[in-house]
């Protein structure tokens, strides 16, 4: 029997697109799946720059929305029982007018996903160190910047209750 040629992904980040186009995939689902059924709830992934750390969040993305036809053939597609859906986007769940600030619009989005749905969140951040490399050598702005990261990560401890990863 022959097997059909893929190709490399070259550029390409999201886990949908790689498999929905047939293109080569290194199946990392087996840790996904452990990732997501550890005891953890908070998952920090400290890679170098081009290691997959993107394409990694968008593999996570595909699996919370639970998109069980994409994992098809994948490790995870024997492991996982449940393929539940969990809130996924602010456009769905809304915001309030009085939600100005970084930190009250995550902690308003958080608990109207999870009050709506009856389901935990899932935060997925990619590119969390972007802006502070951007202004790393700045004297004036790093401490701004600083702040401001402060203050968006901040609700995440206090939204504990509501999240699920």
């Amino acid at each position: 029997m022959e097997q059909q040629q893929k190709f490399y992904p070259v550029g390409i980040q999201t886990f949908s697109e790689i498999i929905g186009k047939n293109y080569l995939y290194i199946d990392k689902t087996g840790y996904v799946y452990r990732m997501t059924h550890s005891a953890s709830k908070y998952m920090f992934l400290s890679r170098p720059r081009r290691f997959g750390k993107s394409l990694l969040a968008s593999t996570l993305h595909s699996y919370f929305e639970g998109r069980k036809e994409l994992f098809k053939g994948l490790v995870i597609e024997k492991l996982e029982t449940e393929w539940m859906s969990y809130p996924v986007y602010e456009e769905i769940y809304g915001r309030l007018d009085g939600e100005v600030m970084l930190n009250d619009r995550l902690t308003g989005l958080i608990q109207r996903a999870y009050q709506q749905t009856g389901k935990q969140v899932v935060v997925l951040i990619d590119e969390y160190d972007a802006p502070l490399l951007d202004v790393m050598h700045e004297d004036k702005n790093l401490p701004i910047l600083r702040n401001v990261m402060r203050n968006f990560y901040s609700p995440l401890k206090a939204c504990d209750p509501y999240l699920r990863y």
